[in-house]
């Protein structure tokens, strides 16, 4: 956390040795290559990508989740928006590949067509993770000139160095909040995999093989 550079050189590096030792594979023995990562691991793992394209051509999906606000590709996403999307749920390049939603059933509910490979941002409205920025101390974010999200507050309004102050504050309360809200995507995880890669079993099937997987190596 606090030196990212090396967050974006290990993310990096490690995209890059994967999909070079997966190049070397016979391509009908390939498996799909996915990205997924939480938070700081978010921020690492999109460093690998220089936009839609590249996420296009390298992956068979990714998921990213609780954006850390200063990620490139997250900025680069957000700010180059359709025009009259929020910030909160921004729909870019009418949504062909990349989208965003505070949850899976928000992000696929458009009305263009998702094509693959498909990558999903997951951010909470109320994730102070995504929309803490120094930013905040003098500026006036869109996401406060906006309607606000779902679990926010109505009433929250942006004051210099106030707000700023409370969103510090939240990021340390951010991951105790319940299943869906904060900085907690808990078993939204499970329902993104299944949305980027559509398999013959549903989310809790993929939940139950997930513990199974989970007791097994604790067992060990």
């Amino acid at each position: 956390m606090v030196d990212k550079q090396k967050a974006q050189t290990a993310g990096r590096e490690l995209f890059n040795q994967v999909y070079d030792a997966w190049e070397q594979l016979p391509q009908d023995h390939r498996p799909k290559l996915v990205v997924t990562g939480l938070s700081l691991g978010s921020f690492g793992a999109q460093a690998a990508f220089s936009g839609e394209a590249d996420l296009q051509n390298r992956t068979a999906g990714a998921i990213f989740m609780g954006t850390p606000n200063d990620t490139q590709l997250w900025r680069q996403f957000t700010q180059d928006r359709d025009a009259g999307s929020p910030q909160i749920q921004p729909t870019y390049n009418d949504g062909k590949t990349v989208r965003f939603g505070a949850t899976v059933s928000a992000a696929a509910n458009l009305h263009t067509t998702w094509n693959t490979p498909r990558v999903v941002y997951l951010q909470h409205p109320s994730d102070p993770i995504v929309w803490w920025s120094p930013q905040l101390i003098l500026n006036k974010p869109d996401w406060l000139k906006e309607p606000r999200g779902t679990d926010v507050v109505k009433n929250m309004n942006w004051f210099p160095f106030v707000t700023f102050a409370q969103v510090t504050i939240d990021q340390f309360f951010g991951v105790t909040a319940p299943n869906g809200h904060g900085h907690n995507y808990g078993d939204q995880t499970a329902q993104a995999w299944e949305a980027i890669l559509p398999s013959s079993f549903s989310s809790n099937e993929f939940n139950a093989k997930l513990n199974d997987i989970i007791s097994a190596y604790t067992d060990t």
